[in-house]
């Protein structure tokens, strides 16, 4: 069985996440997305409200599951025997990182390799910290995360909308 793992932050899941999972699972026999307890990047939603909100938007996909980590993603991969790392291009501008990123994961094991994929063009300028800052102001990101991240991103910043 090919395992992939499609590593992030995912603060919160947005429909361009959602969509490179579904490309991913026509390439692997599991997918696992696996969402960092990163705290450098001071997430607004916690590990554990990050993770429901995935693992309700990956429900009907049976494929697909959710995990929490913490360290080096080449050693979750080594755990999960994956033989690849699943990576959103979105722009250009993604390329210089991600491409940093494949090569450092390389360097520390070479027998994990990284496939990019590209979402939808609606989903090209998609990023949860986009959607974010455009929540704040607007409930015009709507197209562009599920209902469920809506509606948590209403409590955190007490609309009503």
């Amino acid at each position: 069985m090919k395992t992939g793992i499609y590593p992030g932050t995912f603060d919160p899941i947005t429909n361009g996440h959602l969509d490179v999972i579904r490309r991913a699972c026509h390439i692997f026999d599991h997918v696992v997305v696996a969402i960092a307890d990163n705290q450098s990047k001071a997430p607004l939603f916690s590990i554990d409200e990050r993770i429901e909100l995935a693992e309700e938007n990956i429900a009907k996909l049976e494929k697909v599951s959710v995990r929490p980590f913490d360290g080096l993603i080449v050693d979750l991969a080594e755990e999960l025997e994956a033989v690849a790392l699943i990576r959103g291009l979105r722009a250009v501008s993604d390329f210089e990182y991600e491409f940093q990123m494949a090569q450092m994961n390389r360097h520390l094991d070479d027998k994990i390799e990284t496939i990019f994929l590209m979402p939808n063009e609606e989903y090209f300028f998609t990023s949860s910290h986009l959607v974010k800052q455009v929540f704040r102001y607007t409930d015009r990101e709507m197209s562009l995360i599920p209902a469920n991240v809506h509606a948590a991103l209403s409590k955190k910043f007490g609309h009503t909308r």
